[in-house]
């Protein structure tokens, strides 16, 4: 049930006491046998606040270390990107970061400016400094990021890119995560660290804004943009993007104004989340108020979460835009003849609990569409060879190809899809939900929603584990089921739920890696009574292959 508050300014008594979470950052121990207290990387490394004891300097410590030895494992001796956002706890985590880098002799490059960097700065940083190496080669690069992404301000997060420019795969992660456990437990005795003047002293400065807004045109069409005078609103939402739409605008001539140019660590100037929460998902009406109410001063405005890898349009016309409409539109766009630079064989990436939209786009655009599970990692291969032209998640996280077809970035690109949607209507005149409203006259308008549904934690685990044998159920919201998945179609990977099909609808359950709950995904194109009832459906579904 949404927070009566939703959508109205923060008030102060939500405000986070800033001086508070960084204290209890240097001075909380983590209990090593308390599973949340633990490093623990999710789809986008490892997340927690200082408040509760599971983002702390001794997690940064030990997780730093363990990237240190693990690239050393891996043969990885080029340099290190590191960037941070604007959270709390980020900059005290990146100066402990620095600490452990600089005494494990890693070449440390720093943003120049000591301002913000935006993850898709990191990860262009990465392709960029890797072009013409391969696998194995010497002085490859990677990175770290740190953020926990569109999180409340309490909340810390530490994300590590290896040389490919993405998040980093479960191969990764669980090496990383199981050696900062084991040195948390020896009391941090293998960590090596030197003092933070030495460690800053020792780092070495790299233009991200420069480098990353010079090569843009690159990858988005800034001179239709530009002539064709649409008028752009850029909302940060107080982020890492903030210097560089400024930037954008200045060195492209783009009447762009940034609508709010605050950086603020209790992010005071937020409207709340649907649950009372302050939290900078810029997928949320919610959260994205201020910015709705301003649609009739620009032709197209759009928001950023915290570390800029998500976008949010909002076009005069309709409003925020829903992230799985956003994506489908992007995807008819470019692949219709947008960018001719593109081979033939580029195919479409999409997470499988992303609307069925796109999967009639592609077929009616004759393009090959692989379906991945949640998490932007299994897009990285093929936008790394060029065989994706694009990979998109219902998160409102995207990325897709240079204009010649070469690599941009392989990780989330918020700043690069809030510019495509001023793209397309330089380049059509008319806005991306004008655009969406012809999918829908041509191929149905689907109802989609995501509910939470209560489970211990020992049912998130069965869950996990499911067989398509499980489920024993042959029909769904009165429609015969056509498909009972555990496996990703695109790729073979196991998606850690469930994902049940019918030949109008479908329904995905996944356990929540963070709350004693597990997250249904669900669509239907026969309207949202129907959506309900396979909302309904989908937890008897669930609930008989759990036993209960």
């Amino acid at each position: 049930m949404a927070d009566p508050r939703a959508g109205q300014l923060a008030a102060p008594s939500d405000l986070v006491d800033v001086a508070h979470l960084v204290t209890a950052y240097y001075t909380g121990v983590p209990d090593p046998d308390d599973v949340d207290q633990q490093v623990a990387f999710g789809t986008s490394g490892h997340r927690g606040t200082s408040l509760r004891t599971s983002f702390n300097e001794t997690h940064i410590l030990a997780t730093t270390q363990a990237i240190c030895d693990y690239r050393r494992e891996q043969g990885y001796d080029g340099p290190l990107f590191i960037g941070r956002d604007t959270h709390g706890l980020s900059e005290p985590a990146w100066a402990t970061a620095l600490e452990v880098l600089a005494a494990n002799d890693v070449t440390v490059l720093v943003d120049s400016r000591d301002a913000y960097t935006p993850t898709p700065a990191v990860s262009h940083a990465i392709i960029r400094a890797n072009a013409g190496k391969g696998p194995g080669a010497a002085g490859l690069a990677d990175g770290i990021v740190v953020t926990p992404s569109h999180n409340p301000p309490s909340d810390g997060g530490f994300k590590y890119n290896p040389p490919h420019g993405g998040p980093a795969d479960s191969d990764a992660t669980s090496v990383i995560a199981a050696r900062a456990n084991e040195l948390i437990r020896a009391g941090l005795a293998e960590v090596r660290r030197t003092p933070y003047e030495r460690a800053r002293r020792a780092a070495q400065g790299y233009d991200f804004l420069g480098t990353y807004v010079e090569d843009l045109p690159s990858v988005v069409d800034l001179a239709a943009i530009k002539d064709a005078g649409v008028r752009i609103g850029a909302d940060p939402l107080g982020g890492a993007s903030v210097h560089y739409w400024g930037e954008i605008a200045d060195r492209h001539g783009l009447d762009l104004t940034v609508v709010n140019p605050l950086v603020d660590a209790t992010w005071r100037f937020m409207t709340l989340d649907w649950d009372g929460k302050i939290r900078m998902d810029c997928s949320s009406p919610d959260a994205m108020a201020s910015l709705v109410g301003k649609r009739a001063e620009f032709d197209v405005a759009t928001g950023n979460d915290a570390d800029a890898d998500r976008h949010g349009i909002v076009t005069p016309d309709a409003g925020l835009m829903n992230p799985n409409h956003f994506l489908a539109v992007a995807i008819q766009y470019l692949f219709g003849g947008a960018r001719p630079g593109w081979p033939d064989s580029a195919r479409i990436g999409k997470t499988l609990v992303s609307s069925s939209m796109i999967d009639r786009v592609a077929a009616d655009l004759g393009k090959p569409l692989v379906e991945v599970p949640v998490g932007f990692k299994w897009f990285v291969p093929g936008l790394i060879d060029g065989s994706f032209g694009f990979g998109g998640e219902e998160s409102a996280g995207a990325s897709f190809l240079r204009m010649d077809g070469g690599t941009w970035t392989t990780d989330k690109d918020g700043l690069l899809l809030c510019l495509l949607a001023s793209e397309i209507i330089a380049k059509t005149g008319r806005t991306p939900s004008e655009h969406y409203a012809d999918l829908v006259a041509r191929h149905g308008e689907p109802a989609y929603a995501r509910v939470d549904a209560p489970a211990t934690r020992s049912q998130k685990s069965a869950l996990a584990a499911l067989t398509p044998d499980a489920v024993t159920a042959t029909t769904l919201a009165g429609e015969e089921i056509t498909g009972k998945l555990t496996e990703a179609p695109g790729n073979g990977a196991k998606i850690g739920g469930l994902k049940v099909t019918t030949e109008s609808a479908w329904f995905a359950a996944r356990p929540s890696g963070t709350e004693d709950v597990y997250k249904i995904y669900a669509e239907s194109f026969r309207g949202p009574d129907h959506l309900a009832e396979v909302q309904s459906a989908a937890r008897e579904v669930v609930g008989a292959a759990l036993g209960g």
